[in-house]
């Protein structure tokens, strides 16, 4: 459908593609362990990662550097979104216990005590 306000297309040109729609990922700034960086993230994630920092009672920086500590194939972004996704996982099957820097390990975002001595 081409707008009202458009041209009609000139002889032996095709009309323009319809736009690309603007992204919805949002750009923040965070502090990462090698300094300020960006990150651009969908606004679902950017609230579910508050609420992580709420329940934690920790930073958004804070909790960026112990995922990025832990590493992830992926780069910091990615690394990011799976942790959401298993920190939430982790909630829902009862297993969470509150982030700490033991549970970065690799015994796991949640492992308990156990799991942690037993990964170290």
């Amino acid at each position: 459908m081409t707008p009202r306000y458009a041209k009609p297309a000139r002889p032996g040109h095709e009309p323009r593609a319809e736009a690309t729609p603007a992204s919805r990922l949002v750009n923040r700034n965070v502090f990462s362990l090698r300094g300020r960086t960006s990150m651009r993230l969908e606004p679902e994630l950017w609230d579910a990662l508050q609420d992580i920092c709420r329940r934690e009672a920790s930073s958004i920086t804070d909790i960026v550097q112990r995922i990025e500590a832990r590493g992830h194939p992926g780069g910091r972004t990615s690394a990011v979104r799976v942790f959401v996704v298993e920190y939430f996982r982790a909630l829902a099957g009862g297993s969470h216990t509150p982030l700490t820097t033991a549970s970065v390990a690799p015994g796991g975002w949640h492992a308990g005590p156990a799991a942690r001595e037993a990964a170290a």
